[in-house]
């Protein structure tokens, strides 16, 4: 078989990544002193790689997360209330595979969101599956799915995701229908899944805000229950942002 044909096959089977290895191999000269189990292993390491990253994407992309934040440049600024330990243990994503829940809070343009993401897109790198809602978006879709259908259907990709963040919890007043349907979501998913939930309310506030006893302590203990909560301070980074953007220029 000549080097060609064996490129075609490798095209034909979608070994991309090995392709892409190869090819680089014969780039370079310092890969014809290697021997061929350790070009071999090479190859290998490329189509894993590859395939890595094409999954990493897919995920990103279905997790459809507002921003794309990296985790490594979580701001870890004095007076935060950031500690590098518990988010070290965070970013492990432990707490996901044991269903755990993480409540971020904080006053408005102190990071949660960004926060949130970052998290979701670690999570994404695990190889775990992610999806990004603001709470105020997911209640009206779930409220036209109970007309138009199918209902069941959002409800089941919600509860069969590993890792689903909830944007902007308290931001606006919950229906009657919307307390219920929020119910349903995280009654779903205690026991098959992680839940990160972001708002500015503290979370003292939270019984309060839903305004139904009956319903607040049921949403409430499936949230609190076995949850890591972050609470953010400090001044808004949009505001620092502008700062530093001002004296720049």
């Amino acid at each position: 078989m000549t080097l060609q044909n064996t490129m075609d096959g490798l095209r034909d089977l979608r070994l991309s990544g090995m392709l892409e290895g190869l090819e680089h191999q014969l780039s370079q000269t310092t890969y014809t002193e290697l021997a061929f189990e350790q070009r071999l292993g090479h190859l290998i390491d490329a189509e894993s790689s590859h395939r890595d990253g094409k999954r990493l994407r897919r995920l990103l992309k279905n997790a459809r997360l507002k921003v794309n934040a990296e985790p490594e440049a979580i701001d870890y600024r004095p007076g935060r209330g950031l500690d590098r330990s518990v988010m070290g243990d965070l970013l492990t994503c432990g707490w996901i595979e044991r269903q755990q829940n993480v409540l971020v809070t904080g006053h408005t343009g102190t990071g949660k969101t960004w926060l949130a993401c970052s998290l979701g897109v670690q999570a994404a790198r695990k190889g775990l599956t992610v999806a990004y809602k603001r709470v105020g978006r997911l209640l009206e879709e779930m409220e036209i799915a109970h007309v138009h259908g199918p209902l069941m259907k959002l409800r089941n990709q919600l509860a069969k995701v590993q890792l689903l963040i909830l944007d902007d919890f308290g931001l606006t007043q919950l229906s009657s229908r919307g307390r219920a349907d929020l119910l349903e979501v995280l009654d779903d998913r205690v026991g098959t899944g992680a839940t990160l939930v972001a708002g500015q309310l503290p979370v003292k506030d939270w019984h309060g805000f839903i305004n139904d006893p009956a319903l607040a302590d049921a949403i409430l203990d499936r949230l609190i229950h076995s949850s890591h909560k972050l609470v953010l301070k400090g001044e808004s980074m949009r505001k620092r942002k502008t700062s530093t953007n001002e004296q720049i220029s």
